[in-house]
């Protein structure tokens, strides 16, 4: 069947390699098991398998008759790339608004497909799992040593990368496409799920329970490189989470940093203020105006500092340093007015007293004057 986009709900990605055994029998248990009013499209993205499985698929499609509101597309890659990498390409070929993931060995249940995507409908959840470790989930096939390599594999990804999913290594989970959007994916690896958790932790996650079984037919992928190419994942993913966490850090440490900075000059501005008025006092000048030229002078002063060392702009050019002159005296003025009219609402009209009313007004002006004049005056972005 070509595909014939269109109205595609739900897009069932199938990676496969040397899967020739059980693809076709997968195909046929998806297409049993689709939601009535599903309108879907089933992607094997083949890695050239040396066993046919690409080829095998073209054939059925040929000799199948189609399923209504069903599509099955086959891409084939020239080389073995690997399953995160082969994922990402159906998804990228995908139309559907739904993704599901799941293996092509009969390891996964197609019968779990209404349940997971009626979830991601109809409760409040962005990715749906299909978890063997949550209450009522199970292994069946498995050595002790496979169990084991799991068990270690699904803990270094929880402590180590802080996922809280009990199942983050499973391969079978569905998400909405837009829980994706704008994410950069490495590809390294096996496991496309554990990216996802650790770049969208703002994700909803609902896990479902159900049995995995291991395969009949085949042989596992499980190999020395896939245990190295795992750790190579997770090692890149821990990075990635530090240089999140570190991220906020630096922004948040900016952030008070130049609000430190601002209500320092602020202080000092109160000093520059009293000196000015205080001298023009002296030489017997009348006390209003001595108090509006240490006004002038104390934001005149407290402008340069803080274009200077708070906020770091060495652009000096005459029209663009008045327009910010300007927009700083408007918004230090709008802050005392701020403050003269909340004293007065305080103390007259809710009988606050003065000096429980005079450190509110003073913070709520001193806090609306930084973020302003950050904003506004000198063009940054608030939490920077």
């Amino acid at each position: 069947m070509k595909h014939e986009g269109g109205g595609t709900q739900v897009s069932i990605i199938i990676p496969t390699y040397n899967e020739s055994q059980n693809i076709l029998q997968m195909l046929k248990s998806i297409e049993e098991h689709l939601p009535e009013n599903t309108t879907a499209q089933t992607i094997v993205v083949d890695d050239n398998s040396p066993d046919g499985t690409g080829r095998l698929v073209d054939d059925y499609l040929k000799n199948v008759k189609k399923i209504a509101n069903h599509t099955i597309d086959v891409i084939h890659r020239k080389t073995k790339e690997g399953l995160s990498s082969a994922i990402l390409k159906g998804i990228q070929y995908a139309t559907g608004n739904t993704i599901v993931v799941m293996d092509s060995d009969l390891s996964h249940p197609a019968s779990l497909l209404p349940k997971m995507l009626d979830a991601l409908k109809h409760q409040k959840c962005d990715i749906v799992i299909a978890s063997r470790y949550v209450q009522g989930g199970s292994i069946r096939g498995w050595t002790l040593k496979r169990k084991l390599m799991s068990k270690i594999a699904t803990l270094i990804a929880k402590r180590g990368l802080s996922v809280d999913a009990k199942d983050p290594m499973s391969g079978f989970f569905a998400f909405k496409r837009q829980v994706i959007q704008g994410l950069k994916f490495d590809a390294i690896g096996y496991k496309m799920l554990l990216e996802i958790l650790v770049k969208k932790k703002n994700a909803n996650v609902l896990e479902i329970p159900y049995t995995f079984t291991n395969r009949k037919f085949g042989s596992s992928k499980l190999d020395a490189k896939t245990v190295t190419d795992y750790f190579r994942a997770v090692w890149k993913l821990y990075r990635h989470g530090n240089s999140a966490a570190r991220e906020e850090r630096r922004t948040s440490v900016s952030f008070f940093s130049k609000a430190g900075r601002f209500y320092s000059i602020g202080a000092v501005g109160l000093l520059v203020n009293y000196l000015v008025s205080s001298m023009f006092v002296v030489s017997n000048l009348w006390y209003i105006y001595a108090t509006l030229i240490g006004i002038a002078v104390s934001m005149s002063s407290n402008f340069v500092l803080n274009k200077l060392w708070t906020f770091e702009d060495r652009n000096f050019e005459p029209r663009h340093t008045m327009t910010q002159y300007v927009k700083f005296i408007g918004f230090s003025s709008l802050g005392a007015l701020t403050q003269i009219a909340m004293v007065y609402v305080l103390v007259d009209q809710y009988d606050v007293q003065y000096p429980i009313a005079l450190v509110a007004a003073v913070s709520c002006a001193a806090i609306s004057n930084f973020i302003l004049n950050k904003k506004w005056t000198f063009k940054e972005k608030v939490w920077s």
